[in-house]
């Protein structure tokens, strides 16, 4: 049974920083492209960073370049989200995501609340 579990979220002030984590077990997590995504209320989820397979590249939303790094470890089958200088706006849910292109198997995590308050 394939699992992705989140860690790290909680409340921080703006400016602040917080560093997610995604432990995936049940699949060969070096065959998977990793992906964290988030949702804020009332909007739709939107994905903000993707690492490759092995970590060769990675891939940010527009609005979390410069601030935000994804990173994998294949050794503890984890994968990161280190996110600095936090805004308001980055308040949300964030998911893990895990993608195995070539059979198209895709699993979620559930979610840890993120929150940016003044």
């Amino acid at each position: 049974q394939v699992q992705l579990v989140e860690s790290g979220g909680g409340l921080v002030q703006p400016g602040g920083s917080l560093r997610l984590s995604c432990a995936a077990s049940g699949l060969t997590f070096t065959l998977y492209v990793m992906r964290w995504y988030r949702q804020a209320p009332g909007k739709e989820r939107e994905l903000v960073a993707t690492i490759t397979k092995g970590g060769s590249d990675t891939n940010y939303a527009d609005s979390v370049k410069g601030r935000f790094t994804i990173s994998r470890d294949d050794t503890k089958n984890t994968v990161y989200l280190q996110m600095n200088s936090l805004k308001n706006e980055d308040t949300a849910v964030y998911y893990c995501n895990a993608l195995f292109y070539r059979s198209g198997s895709n699993y979620w995590g559930q979610g840890t609340q993120v929150t940016v308050f003044s």
